[in-house]
């Protein structure tokens, strides 16, 4: 009589058992796609109407002023500002300005070999945080930086980006935007600054809260070097200002 054959266990389905988390995933995916999306094209609509109508306010401002009782912002087109003002501040700021795409790759570089903590944001970045962003270091804020930067130099002219950035920079507690500094510091208008009241106050901008635009300091002196340099060597010459 033949043995009956011992049937082997099937092995276990664990397919099966994976696929409500497979199924979970996707459904994250596509709803997190689809957000994504959404949001990108939200950012790059105002990015695109801010190319022609001027930013009413920032939350920086909007913070700044519940702190501090300062100097009315108004806005000044860029040809109703100093060309020294300009230059100054594309000098202290960001003298690639006029050559890149929104980074500066080899400041950036440069940071990285160094191990340097200070930072390497050009001009439009600075803008794109200034405008639709919050200050403070955080991934999130750096993230949308650098998805906004692009859109920005894309869509603006660097006439516009260093129109807002003027009128938008924080120059002192209380003091955003090039006209309320000409007031504020120097009892006078953007178009009339002079190139030591603009090396002045651009050498302020990277610790507005604390210094004070004066002419004579050694970075106010290197900013007026640095202004003269990108004039005669036609780093500004995106900006096209009078010669």
């Amino acid at each position: 009589m033949e043995s009956e054959a011992i049937a082997s266990p099937l092995p276990p389905r664990t397919g099966r058992r994976w696929q409500p988390m497979r199924r979970a995933a996707l459904w994250t995916w596509g709803w997190a796609r689809w957000l994504g999306l959404r949001l990108l094209a939200l950012m790059f609509v105002l990015v695109f109407i801010f190319s022609f109508i001027n930013p009413p306010t920032s939350w920086t401002i909007i913070a700044g002023m519940r702190e501090h009782t300062g100097t009315p912002h108004e806005w000044t087109a860029l040809d109703d500002i100093s060309p020294a003002m300009v230059r100054a501040v594309v000098a202290a700021e960001d003298a690639n300005f006029c050559t890149h795409w929104g980074f500066d790759m080899s400041e950036i570089r440069k940071v990285v070999a160094s191990g340097s903590s200070r930072g390497a944001s050009t001009i439009s970045q600075q803008t794109a945080k200034n405008v639709f962003l919050w200050q403070g270091r955080s991934w999130p804020r750096k993230v949308l930086e650098t998805l906004y930067t692009p859109m920005i130099e894309v869509l603006w002219s660097k006439r516009r980006i260093v129109e807002v950035y003027l009128n938008l920079a924080e120059f002192g507690p209380g003091v955003f935007g090039v006209h309320a500094a000409a007031a504020h510091y120097f009892k006078t208008t953007p178009d009339k600054l002079t190139g030591r009241q603009a090396a002045g106050l651009a050498s302020i901008l990277p610790a507005p809260k604390s210094r004070k635009p004066q002419g004579g300091t050694a970075r106010a002196r290197a900013i007026a070097d640095g202004a003269a340099t990108i004039r005669a060597d036609g780093r500004d010459s995106c900006l096209l200002l009078d010669r």
